[in-house]
């Protein structure tokens, strides 16, 4: 059968009726499935617990979005179990039976985008237009990793036969069962990505979500089972981070971790991993992607309203809870002033509320936790720059911060070195634009970034000593494209495991060389 080739899925255009309608729809159908209990799912079978988490609408935190069984380590070990067992005849699939599994999964995801995305709004809080790009960044996910790995199962003449003397080989194979540990952030794409990556190539997981999304979760975990996916190749394990987490990490059957979360965490995934247990005969494989503190640097000549849209559209948009969030606009000193005026012009104007009306384009944060955070951020903004605009907040309905700005800050301060993760924007003065491309590079993270210039000479310079895993010039930082630009950063950012990217399948397999004599 022939592949077509990888063509990313098309955003909504809320700009139609229709559109609009179908996405109210899709709300309402699921606020009136609200409520529910959910169990784990191990080998196929569900699996209630007495523990329970109880998940809610960070809009409205009053609204129970479902109760979700949490496995205990009996439970950890029964799916460690199940995947062990499955790799044995999974492992051994026809890569393109693995691979249509993929694309199956992504047309059902198709059908009903507007039902993931409308749960998205309500239980990460995502606004209508942030929601519908993260399920079709999803099901980029599943298109694309289905196209590559029928790529790589396709290698059969990348190494030379010696004609008379022997035929050799080089192909890969699965690793074994790894741990998938997913981010609130990105509920769906990042989730369904990091799963479908590991599973397409043959190995089996032990899927442990992030704590505020696993209805999202369990929701995906059943529409693979729906696409065929035999029981025990996924297995749905939420927990809390301190024992399922350290469970599936240090167990010494554990093959591999990928991991998207904050940079402590990935920090202590590292080196538990490292660590060799009793019994275990490899060394575990970390896949890591561990959040940033990215800089739009703004040169001087360029059009300042152009600047300042870019910087807030990526400053701001989901709250400021994206890895690639711009945290940190560094500006030349001839268009300072020009540009922090249509900041804060531009900041004031967006509509901040509960996102599942259509007119909010930024809704609440996360959860009680990330509310104090970044509250305390903000008072460290006051005492070492200037309130620009925002500053307020509210938790009475949900947990809502304003867009907020600080400016003049000195580069070396809390504010520009610290990952806040939230609507907080910090804007610091340079004289130069050499001088600004040392400041973009004087913290511990490297994932994405942006220039602004019109000088085709920094721009060369910048894409050369800009250290980051993804830049931008005279663009946004944030919304990277599956395909087109593969995710993931240098340093404290993570292991430069590009998302998305011609190489990140290999990273769940390893090669084996055959040679035969003739």
């Amino acid at each position: 059968m022939a592949i077509y080739p990888y063509v990313t899925e098309p955003l909504t255009d809320f700009g139609l009726e229709h559109n609009r309608k179908l996405y109210t729809e899709a709300l309402n159908k699921v606020e009136a499935s609200l409520g529910k209990d959910y169990p784990l799912i191990i080998n196929g079978k569900l699996i209630f617990t007495d523990k329970m988490y109880t998940s809610v609408n960070p809009a409205k935190k009053d609204q129970i979005v479902g109760r979700i069984s949490q496995a205990g380590l009996d439970e950890a070990n029964l799916a460690m179990n199940s995947a062990l067992e499955a790799f044995k005849t999974w492992k051994k699939v026809n890569p393109k039976i693995r691979s249509d599994v993929l694309f199956k999964a992504a047309n059902i995801l198709r059908r009903r985008k507007f039902e993931f995305s409308a749960l998205m709004t309500i239980e990460a809080g995502k606004p209508w237009a942030e929601a519908d790009a993260d399920t079709a960044e999803a099901i980029d996910f599943l298109e694309y990793y289905g196209r590559q790995m029928l790529s790589l199962s396709r290698i059969d003449d990348v190494v030379l036969s010696r004609p008379n003397l022997e035929r050799n080989e080089y192909f890969y194979i699965p690793l074994g069962v790894g741990a998938i540990i997913t981010p609130w952030n990105f509920p769906l794409a990042i989730l369904t990505g990091m799963t479908s990556a590991a599973i397409v190539c043959g190995n089996t997981v032990l899927l442990k979500p992030a704590m505020t999304t696993q209805v999202i979760a369990y929701k995906f975990v059943e529409l693979l089972q729906e696409a065929g996916l035999p029981n025990g190749v996924v297995n749905f394990m939420p927990g809390r981070g301190s024992e399922i987490g350290d469970y599936v990490v240090k167990h010494p059957k554990t093959r591999f971790v990928s991991f998207t979360g904050s940079k402590e965490v990935g920090q202590a995934i590292y080196e538990n991993a490292a660590k060799v247990q009793p019994g275990q005969i490899w060394l575990k494989r970390v896949i890591a992607e561990m959040g940033g503190k990215d800089a739009i640097l703004v040169d001087d000549g360029i059009d300042p309203f152009m600047a300042a849209d870019a910087i807030v559209k990526s400053a701001f948009g989901f709250s400021g809870q994206k890895c690639s969030a711009c945290s940190r606009a560094i500006i030349h000193e001839n268009v300072y002033d020009d540009v922090i005026k249509y900041i804060k012009e531009l900041t004031e104007k967006i509509s901040m509320g509960d996102p599942r009306s259509f007119i909010n384009n930024m809704g609440p944060v996360n959860d009680h936790l990330a509310y104090r955070s970044i509250l305390g951020y903000i008072e460290i903004g006051k005492q070492e720059g200037k309130l620009l605009v925002g500053g307020n907040a509210h938790d009475e309905t949900g947990w809502f911060i304003e867009p907020t700005v600080f400016t003049d800050l000195d580069p070396s301060s809390r504010m520009m070195q610290e990952e806040i993760f939230g609507p907080v924007l910090s804007v610091t003065k340079v004289t130069s634009f050499e001088e600004g491309l040392d400041v973009v590079n004087n913290t511990q993270f490297g994932l994405t970034g942006a220039i602004i210039s019109n000088d085709r000479f920094h721009l060369e310079k910048a894409r050369e000593d800009f250290h980051v895993g993804n830049l931008y010039l005279n663009r946004k930082c944030t919304g990277a494209i599956v395909g087109y630009q593969p995710f993931g950063g240098f340093n404290m950012s993570g292991t430069d495991s590009k998302a998305g990217g011609p190489d990140y399948l290999v990273l769940h397999m390893q090669g084996k060389s055959v040679s035969e004599a003739l």
